[in-house]
């Protein structure tokens, strides 16, 4: 199952509302508030990558108040020991 982790900037001020939308999005399995460059952190998933692509632009990138987002595709879960 295709996952992917997403970087999202929002306008000042507006994380907690942009938080509580995302985490209403079909594929989102987790979603934070975090510091630093970006504003807020997103774990999805999808049954196929056309269908992760859509949540990540008909969904998220649609959301008010988002300013941009960073796109990346999970490739390997593999642990490294």
């Amino acid at each position: 199952m295709p996952e992917a982790l997403i970087l999202i900037n929002t306008d000042v001020g507006a994380e907690d509302e942009v938080l509580a939308e995302i985490k209403n999005v079909e594929g989102v399995k987790e979603a934070f508030i975090v510091y630093g460059i970006y504003d807020l952190y997103a774990k999805i998933e999808a049954d196929t990558i056309e269908k992760l692509k859509d949540i990540v632009s008909s969904k998220i990138r649609k959301i008010p108040k988002v300013r941009s987002t960073i796109t990346m595709i999970i490739v390997s879960t593999k642990n490294n020991k």
